[in-house]
């Protein structure tokens, strides 16, 4: 897998657990899941396999 892909995915997966935990208890920053989630969905959108394009 290519990093920008493992990278997307990890923030991804983070920014749904801090919101989800968000949701429950306040805490400092949690502003930032939203953001994680969207930037984690656009890398992995755009990171695919290099080897595959025309």
């Amino acid at each position: 897998m290519e990093r920008r892909k493992v990278a997307g995915v990890g923030l991804l997966v983070a920014g749904l657990l801090s919101y989800g935990v968000g949701i429950y208890v306040p805490y400092p920053g949690r502003a930032f899941s939203l953001p994680a989630v969207m930037v984690g969905i656009v890398l992995v959108a755009t990171g695919g396999d290099p080897e595959a394009a025309p």
